[in-house]
């Protein structure tokens, strides 16, 4: 391998076995995943022994041919047909064993990255600063399937490959003999002349090829990427599906998808042309291997040295040897597309290792469990990812029951308030003491609503079987949902399929299901008409008359449901004086 080369392969190989060993070497599966392997292997090995056997059977049966022995040609026959029904139930099996075993892995690696993946809220620190991991959604689903079947198969194969050419080196060896060169005036015998002929023929042939395809790699990774793009485009659009049809956006959305069509069109257009001259060359290679040991052995032949059928057996192994040694021919771009999914995954789970050590480490906001009565922040200071701030050393306190307003400009940095509290934002500092044992709450404007039951959707993010039907359905008319009662198993896009002022409304239900200790509503009744509103702060403070309601409001008659309001405007964060006034 050229001394380019090596460095390459070394860091691959160790950042592709980075991503496998875990499964492999600290799972629950790791003894069945070794057993399957184990029993691949074997067949694989067994796989090879037929073949070396065949090899022999094709020798012999050409020279039955030659010799017109027709008694040996029938029994030759008979005896194929041995060899043939087992190397089939072989390669049935292995072929079955690798597709479970393939499974498992990639079954296992995928909880393992969404547990990582979730964990410390890391999905939420990347789409704040996504670290170059686009479409995680993609890595988890698209590049792990890749990266376990690629493994599997490459490995496995890889393997094969070896014991092959190991087993077809001694047959070459022997059937080849030596051949005497004639040079300078002297006579120079190369022993084996078919091994070394072989081994020069593939050692550059691979050389060529690494150099050839070598821009796959890249491509490849940037294929991944814009074709993610794409589907990330098209979930989007059918999210917001209603809101493009009001406002008659097709055409735009229309372009957008279009451009990224063309992106994809764009990258697999080079892919096509990189393709194209590694496939000039690795097809060549393919035609003249066919030729190349009837033309390599030839000279003994027609010398009398050897019969037909070692002619036929030499150029069965050599092919046999040459298509082991040029399995990284064959195979580039299977490694170009395997490469390119192992860098997405190392840099997707080096980013979740950076984000979980953030959140781990506290930095920026300290969320902490005090043994207090009270909610304490102390010296709040918050800025935007692009390090612009929005806040600086707020200090208050946010007592059991008490009601509090929180008012300020639009875009002055209220929402992260509430998300530094959460535990969600990583920009800034200071310090939240929440009560041992508190259970904290926050509804957004727009409420997420998980696709399934209405049962689910009600009780999230708690399990379903939590909450009796009366219990539920109590909850869905309390909050004016009494028309959804009946309809508690009925599965469906209910984000879809309720108006905003429902969803609103189921959460506000959720939230007398769940009875938290302090409560944080951003513009949570938003989408209510003002007598719903009413009726929601009514409702909240009638069935939560011990919780703390923190809202974010911009009606002013919501003011009036509050005892203080907290102003936050020009980076500083003060007790005003009237809630009512807001």
């Amino acid at each position: 391998m050229p001394q380019s080369i090596q460095p390459v392969a070394r860091r691959f190989i160790g950042r592709a076995w980075q991503l496998a060993h875990p499964y492999w070497t600290r799972s629950n599966e790791r003894l069945v995943a070794w057993a399957l392997l184990a029993s691949i292997v074997g067949i694989s090995l067994g796989l090879v022994y037929l073949a070396v056997v065949l090899n022999r059977w094709n020798r012999d049966f050409f020279n039955a041919i030659q010799e017109k022995s027709y008694a040996d040609f029938l029994q030759l026959l008979l005896y194929f047909c041995f060899i043939a029904a087992v190397y089939i139930v072989a390669a049935v099996y292995r072929a079955y064993l690798r597709q479970m075993l393939y499974m498992r892995w990639r079954v296992w690696l995928t909880r393992a990255y969404l547990e990582d993946w979730l964990g410390d809220r890391v999905y939420y620190r990347l789409e704040q600063d996504a670290r170059g991991t686009d479409n995680p959604d993609q890595r988890i689903a698209d590049d792990l399937r890749l990266f376990c079947n690629t493994t599997l198969t490459l490995t496995l194969d890889l393997l094969q490959q070896l014991v092959t050419l190991g087993s077809f080196l001694v047959i070459l060896w022997s059937v080849s003999g030596p051949l005497v060169v004639h040079i300078w005036g002297s006579d120079w015998t190369i022993p084996g002349y078919m091994v070394w002929a072989a081994v020069l023929y593939a050692l550059a042939g691979s050389a060529l090829t690494y150099y050839v395809g070598r821009p796959l790699v890249g491509l490849n990774f940037n294929q991944e990427r814009v074709e993610a793009d794409l589907r990330f485009s098209l979930v989007r659009m059918r999210e917001y599906a209603e809101g493009i049809a009001l406002y008659r956006g097709e055409a735009a959305e229309h372009a957008q998808l279009d451009r990224r069509v063309e992106g994809i069109f764009a990258n697999w257009w080079q892919i096509m042309r990189a393709q194209k001259r590694l496939n000039f060359f690795t097809n060549g290679y393919a035609q003249a291997a066919v030729v190349f040991p009837f033309f390599v052995a030839a000279p003994r032949y027609f010398s009398g040295a050897i019969q037909f059928g070692d002619l036929t057996q030499i150029a069965d192994a050599f092919g046999t040897v040459q298509g082991s040694l040029s399995w990284f021919v064959q195979n580039y771009p299977e490694l170009a597309s395997w490469k390119a999914s192992v860098d997405r995954l190392i840099s997707f789970e080096h980013a979740i290792d950076a984000a979980r050590i953030e959140a781990r480490e506290q930095r920026g906001v300290s969320i902490r469990r005090a043994p207090t009565a009270a909610l304490h922040v102390s010296h709040l200071g918050l800025a935007l990812p692009d390090g612009r701030k929005i806040l600086s050393d707020a200090d208050f306190v946010l007592r059991p029951g008490e009601r509090v307003l929180l008012t300020g400009p639009s875009g002055s940095g209220k929402s992260t308030v509430f998300r530094a509290i959460a535990g969600l934002w990583a920009y800034g500092g200071g310090q939240v003491e929440v009560p041992e044992g508190a259970r904290l709450m926050f509804l957004p404007q727009k409420p997420y609503i998980p696709i399934g039951s209405l049962r689910d959707a009600l009780a999230y993010p708690s399990p379903a079987g939590g909450y009796g039907d009366e219990r539920l359905r109590e909850a869905l008319g309390a909050a004016g949902l009494a028309q959804f009662s009946e309809r508690l198993d009925e599965a469906r896009n209910w984000s879809q399929s309720m108006s905003g002022g429902e969803q609103q409304k189921l959460a506000v239900a959720r939230v007398l299901l769940q009875q938290p200790d302090w409560l944080f509503l951003d513009e949570a009744t938003a989408s209510l008409d003002e007598d719903s509103e009413h009726s929601v702060y009514r409702l909240l403070a009638e069935r939560l008359p011990g919780t703390a309601i923190v809202s974010i409001a911009h009606r002013p008659p919501v003011a009036g449901f509050h005892q203080r309001r907290l102003a936050l405007s020009g980076g500083t964060l003060m007790e005003a004086a009237d809630p009512v006034n807001a």
